[in-house]
């Protein structure tokens, strides 16, 4: 049986594309599931950078015709096996987005899930990943710009025939209004993930600070996404993935009540 392919995408550079998929390949490995991550920002390519890793080989040649898919795997933390891309102009102007196609169905033959990793901006680089997925993953902080730009990500997928699964809410505050945020998408919000400043040196959070909110979060929406990959559950099913203890430390436990006021968002 063929792997779930995932593109994660968000119009907007900085929202945590490439934190999101390695913390959700790291919790999928942790579940048994065997996952692959490919670095498709190929402008902007950083996931082996976040992971602390040089490779031999990169997306880059692979695209550009010079190098096989195998000898661009690369193992890193937690037994995730990624596809890591490199930065210079010389690679990005030979890598031919077009070939991705034919890398993505190499992998879903080899690994449970392929994750893919975007970049920014709405150009044919970023378009590719979202018609070759089975589901896409939006991602948004809650800056009006970010929001903006996700939700014509979402019209861009629509439009090559991607199938948005759900929204995921990055950096999020008591502060936040998430209910007026969710409102403005079609898709299912999955999760909403703390502003955890502390947690974020050493990636993937979920395997060096699992007792993060953070970690937490991303565990959760990684239960929610391996019932969506592989046991038919519907979004309509799933509740949003939020906890009140992730934006309360024990100081403020006892300042504040139980009647909403700063947790609005959880009323």
């Amino acid at each position: 049986m063929a792997g779930y392919v995932c593109t994660v995408a968000g119009g907007k550079g900085g929202v945590g594309k490439t934190t999101t998929a390695v913390n959700v390949a790291a919790a999928m490995e942790e579940e048994g599931y065997d996952v692959v991550v490919v670095d498709a920002d190929l402008g902007m390519a950083n996931l082996g950078a976040m992971l602390g890793v040089e490779p031999e080989t990169s997306v880059h040649q692979v695209l550009a015709g010079g190098r096989a898919v195998s000898d661009a795997l690369t193992d890193v933390q937690g037994g995730i096996t990624i596809i890591p891309g490199e930065q210079s102009l010389e690679a990005f102007a030979d890598a031919d987005p077009a070939k991705l196609k034919k890398v993505i169905k190499t992998l879903r033959n080899a690994y449970d899930v392929v994750l893919i990793d975007t970049g920014a901006g709405l150009s044919h680089e970023t378009t590719v990943p979202l018609g070759l997925a089975d589901g896409v993953v939006l991602i948004t902080t809650p800056d009006d710009v970010a929001v903006g730009d996700a939700i014509k990500t979402a019209e861009l997928a629509d439009r090559v025939d991607g199938e948005v699964i759900g929204t995921v809410l990055n950096r999020t505050t008591t502060e936040t209004d998430v209910e007026a945020i969710a409102e403005r998408f079609d898709s299912k919000l999955l999760a909403v993930i703390p502003d955890d400043i502390e947690a974020t040196a050493d990636e993937p959070l979920v395997l060096n600070a699992p007792p993060s909110p953070a970690a937490d979060a991303y565990v959760r929406l990684t239960e929610h996404l391996i019932g969506i990959f592989f046991e038919g559950t519907d979004t309509d099913e799933i509740e949003t993935a939020v906890d009140r203890d992730w934006f309360v430390d024990d100081e403020e436990e006892d300042e504040d009540d139980d009647s909403g006021g700063r947790f609005g968002l959880f009323g």
